[in-house]
This record gives structure tokens, sequence and C-alpha cells, in this order.
């Protein structure tokens, strides 16, 4: 009776095709996984009062910080984002250009900088031109207390500081503008 030897290259080339069909197969998923975030919004924080936090800006900023409660009164946008993240990317000139558009009419936005490193950070924000108060989310304080499930993960703020919506993944500009009017048009407690 012969028995039948495998050699050593062979053994080699099937590892890397299971390891290939694995990799590929958790790949898929997570684009899947993704790409279903899309138009998903966290309903756990809804209707609850911000949590208050003080963000240290970037250097290219005119001030140092910006504490939440001081901007009571105002609706903001809170986007949590990193230069690393892909997703991120697909927003990140749709907030500028509502952010311009918005900002002399009761609108702020804040753009809290998640896990990235500052050279990083500061190339994204040239490279798409970002005016609104950026800063890193030192510790990821920020984040814990907003309980983000990843970036991008956008908060939308009504003017008595109450959570409006929840935006898992990259925001539409349909919805983006239909939230911002829809926040502005509501009187505040304070107006």
């Amino acid at each position: 009776m012969e028995q039948a030897v495998t050699s050593p290259k062979s053994t080699g080339a099937l590892k890397k095709v299971f390891l290939s069909i694995g990799l590929l197969a958790i790949l898929g998923w997570v684009a899947i996984v993704i790409s279903q975030m899309h138009d998903v919004e966290s309903t756990g924080l809804h209707g609850q009062v911000a949590p208050d936090f003080t963000l240290t800006l970037f250097d290219q900023f005119d001030q140092d910080s910006i504490t939440l409660s001081e901007l009571r009164g105002q609706v903001v946008v809170i986007n949590f984002w990193a230069s690393w993240c892909v997703e991120c990317f697909k927003e990140a000139d749709l907030l500028e250009q509502a952010w311009r558009e918005h900002q002399d009419r009761g609108v702020v936005f804040l753009g809290v900088d998640y896990l990235d490193t500052e050279k990083e950070a500061q190339a994204y924000m040239d490279k798409y031109n970002i005016t609104y108060p950026s800063g890193p989310d030192l510790g990821s304080k920020i984040s814990k207390d907003y309980a983000i499930t990843g970036v991008p993960e956008t908060i939308f703020i009504d003017k008595d500081g109450n959570i409006a919506h929840v935006q898992i993944g990259p925001i539409e500009h349909q919805q983006l503008y239909q939230l911002l009017n829809d926040l502005m048009a509501q009187p505040g407690q304070g107006t």
C-alpha cells in the first residue's frame, strides 16, 4: 500500500488559498455592514439633553476651545470624523458647504476628530478646506459620552440643547438640509 505524500509547497499554497477566501469573506461582510449604515439613526440618545463638553480646537482656529453649553439657543451639528475614515471623505465637502451657508443663521458646526494624529487631521482639514471649529477628542471622552459607534457619526442638537437626531454613517445633502431647516424653524425655549 502506497501513501500519498503532500509536498510542503502544496500545503503552503493551500493555506494561502484558504486565507485569501477567508479575507475576502470578511471584507465582503464589512462592505455590506458599511453600506447598510448609510441611513441608520441611533435613537438611544434621541430627545436626551446633549452631554456638555469643552472641545480644544486645533491651532488654526481663532479661539482655543468651545464649550457646548455656551452654544445654547443655536442649532449645533457635531460631526465625529477621522482622517483615516473612508466614509468621512464622502461627506466632508457637503458639511463644509452647509456650514458656510448656515453659520450666520444660528447654526454652529463642530468637528470632533476621533482617534487620529494631528498631522493627518490637519492634512484632512486642508484637503477639504474645513473652516468650522474642529479639534481632537482627547482621551476619546466626547466620543464615549455620546456613545458613538464609529465614524462618521453626526449629532444634531436643537436650540434647547437636546439631541434631535443621530446620523450613523455619511449624511446625504437632502437629509442634512432638511434637518437643518427643521431645527432652525423650531422655536427654542430661550428664544
